[in-house]
Parts: structure tokens; sequence; C-alpha cells
């Protein structure tokens, strides 16, 4: 079950541990959130002067301009296009186990 529902019936200064099973949290991983991105279209977001290093997360605006989403840089260049990036858009713990320590300190 998810993390609230877990909560649901804990008295307050409740303490309890819980451990999702790799992808319950934060989904699991997917090969197609992994995405080539032209560095042309990096330089009209941004700086055309960044320089971009495996590891570095990328902000991107959604399409609306009402908020923002990040891809995690894996790969710098291919074989095709060396002004590309290979950006991953999963979320950094999109399959993993995850464990959970909460201390219920207040019920609102």
């Amino acid at each position: 079950p998810a993390v609230e529902q877990c909560l649901i019936g804990l008295a307050e200064g409740a303490r309890a541990v819980f451990d999702l099973p790799a992808g319950a949290a934060f989904g699991e991983r997917k090969d197609d959130m992994q995405q080539w991105v032209a560095r042309k279209l990096l330089d009209q977001l941004g700086d055309p002067a960044e320089t971009y290093r495996v590891g570095d997360v990328v902000q991107f605006p959604t399409p609306d301009g009402q908020g923002s989403y990040a891809g995690a840089v894996v790969r710098v260049g291919n074989n095709d296009n060396d002004r590309a990036l290979l950006l991953d858009f999963n979320h950094p713990l999109a399959g993993q186990p995850v464990v959970f320590e909460v201390h219920l300190v207040g019920i609102l």
C-alpha cells in the first residue's frame, strides 16, 4: 500500500517504518524516458556557453510555462551527433526499493 494509506489510523506521536518494494514509490524505470536532446534546443532554453557533464541535472519548462521538469545527463554526444545529450527523465529513485521512516508529530 501507499505510505499515505499506511498512515491512516496511526496515533499522534507514533513512529513507523514502511518498506516499499522496487517501483512502488516512484514507479518503475522506463527505457523510453531516456531521450536524446539536441544541443540547439538546450542553447535556446538556457545559456549557449553552458558545459554539460554526465550527472548534471537540466531543468526544462513545461509546455504551458507554469512549471518545470528535470532530466539527468547520461551521455554527452553520440556517434551520429556530438551536439546532443542523452537525458534520463526517470525519477532518480524510480525502480528502487524505498524505506520511509515517519514520526507523526500531529494530526490536523
